[in-house]
């Protein structure tokens, strides 16, 4: 059996802004006038062994959703280094990275091969998904109609076929009924039980103790406190 672990040394993303408030990059802020900077997360490190769920918690903009994006190698660090050991699959927003335009299959198609799958082992897992995400007609049907539960059961259900050791969840589960949800808390579970690691952000958090027993509280995109998920929540609750 192999074991998934994440190692963190002094992770800083920085995001810069045009005078209209647009995101540019390196090369474009060096052209322009009046460009300014923010650090999503700064000065991060920490390390995730075999086996532990860790909860983000925090206030909105305390930087969750842009460490998950860093994990799960949609951001690239502008400082300090990250490995990340084991196969990650990530359900990183409501929306799930669905395209609005495509039907839910058209999009577990896309999801898969995004998420390292080939063309064609991303065909043969669609009827799996399909089951899995339990929209019946609805999965061959433009996204656009979907609410956000049924967005997340696609993009969850795509994240199942990854097998992945490593899941991360960004608020997600507060979109899903009560079934799905039982349904996302069980396979994690499972991730966990042979030597995987779940990462969960949200602000449900009796939701996020029964995943986790690691709490990162996070402000302004760093660290405030790393222990275990009740005294940690218990600190933000009485000082959020």
């Amino acid at each position: 059996m192999s074991f998934a672990t994440i190692e963190a040394e002094q992770l800083g993303v920085r995001f810069l802004f045009d005078r209209n408030r647009r995101v540019v990059t390196p090369t474009l802020a060096r052209i322009r006038f009046g460009v300014s900077e923010f650090w999503g997360i700064r000065d991060f490190s920490f390390s995730i062994g075999a086996g532990e769920g860790v909860a983000l918690i925090g206030p909105s903009g305390s930087g969750k959703t842009t460490l998950l994006r860093v994990l799960s190698g949609v951001y690239v660090p502008d400082e300090g280094s990250l490995r990340v050991d084991g196969r990650v699959g990530s359900l990183l927003s409501v929306k799930a990275g669905l395209l609005s335009t495509l039907t839910g299959r058209e999009n577990a198609q896309l999801l898969g091969v995004l998420g390292g799958l080939s063309r064609a082992t991303a065909r043969t897992t669609l009827a799996e998904v399909s089951a899995e995400s339990r929209l019946g007609a609805a999965f061959d049907r433009p996204v656009s109609a979907y609410s956000q539960g049924m967005r997340a059961r696609v993009g969850f259900a795509v994240a199942e076929q990854l097998r992945p050791s490593i899941l991360l969840l960004d608020e997600v589960h507060e979109a899903l009924d009560h079934e799905f949800r039982n349904e996302v808390e069980r396979r994690s579970e499972q991730i966990l039980a042979s030597g995987g690691i779940v990462v969960a952000a949200g602000h449900d958090h009796p939701m996020l103790s029964r995943i986790c027993t690691r709490a990162i509280l996070m402000r302004g995109g760093r660290i405030e406190r790393d222990g275990d998920f009740a005294s940690v929540q218990a600190e933000y609750v009485l000082d959020p």
